[in-house]
């Protein structure tokens, strides 16, 4: 499997890297293991995960998640390539994290995957404009602010349900393919499911099952997290990003993005791109 892994900043008990595969539908995966516990912030592409936890599709914004030891396969039978913020922290490192949540009660990921959270979006624009930065000192904080909020958020009942079918897999990774492509155009449920070669009934259940969230969700959350990023990458006009994002207006733009991220676009960008 192609994959390039660049280690972007690390300290003592913690690391994150940029790892980029570019795998494609006739690659076979192999087996690795997960030397410590790992939180992988998927940016591009889909992929499926499959470890002692259970099998996952992940898409954009899902987050992965790998306990120390266990055996993982990683596969692209749906789709080519993909790119993550991996955060790798040691056992003594989580259990610090673990003891400050009062809700964690356990050592350990009993799930292969989070889907997106409005509660981590935040967050994961911050690291990955540091990537596009190259602001490495910045990851120390973002770390052990994702491993708060991923642990937290993991510490309720196991989300996943039954592993999806691989038809159903495969409908879901070229819809988010489609939603990546054009973002920034209008895209209905009656035109993805179309593509995919279903009913939208059935398109809605199977994408919501298998992303977390349904078709909408993700293309919102798509939509704000891109101009998350270029807010704290760039000097662009707040209205021109928002146009480009794919809103119609500014003020729809500004609703849903103090919904998303707790604060106005211009607020967001000033308290935040200078760290």
């Amino acid at each position: 499997m192609a994959t390039a892994q660049k280690t972007l900043a690390s300290g003592y008990g913690w690391s994150v890297s940029d790892v980029v595969c570019t795998a494609a539908a006739g690659d076979k995966p192999f087996e690795e293991e997960h030397g410590n516990f790992c939180i992988a912030a998927v940016s591009r592409g889909t992929f499926r995960y499959r470890t002692r936890q259970g099998t996952a599709m992940l898409a954009p914004g899902a987050i992965l998640l790998g306990n120390p030891g266990a055996c993982y396969e990683c596969g692209h039978e749906h789709g080519a390539g993909d790119r993550c913020l991996s955060f790798h922290f040691s056992p003594a490192y989580l259990e610090r994290v673990v003891a400050e949540l009062p809700r964690a009660k356990r050592l350990g990921f009993a799930d292969p995957r989070l889907p997106p959270l409005p509660s981590l979006t935040p967050v994961l624009a911050e690291a990955e404009a540091a990537r596009e930065r190259g602001d490495n000192e910045a990851f120390e904080e973002l770390g052990l602010r994702i491993a708060g909020a991923v642990v937290a958020a993991a510490s309720g009942p196991p989300r996943m349900a039954r592993t999806p079918s691989r038809r159903d897999q495969k409908r879901v990774a070229e819809a988010v393919r489609l939603i990546e492509l054009n973002a920034e155009w209008p895209l209905s449920l009656a035109e993805l499911a179309v593509q995919t070669a279903t009913s939208p009934y059935h398109f809605l259940r199977i994408f919501r099952h298998v992303a977390g969230m349904t078709p909408y969700q993700f293309l919102l959350r798509t939509r704000l997290h891109r101009a998350a990023v270029r807010l704290l990458t760039s000097d662009t006009a707040v209205s021109t990003i928002a146009f480009d994002a794919g809103f119609n207006d500014l003020s729809t733009f500004n609703r849903r993005f103090r919904r998303q991220m707790g604060e106005a676009p211009g607020a967001y960008r000033s308290r935040r791109a200078g760290r």
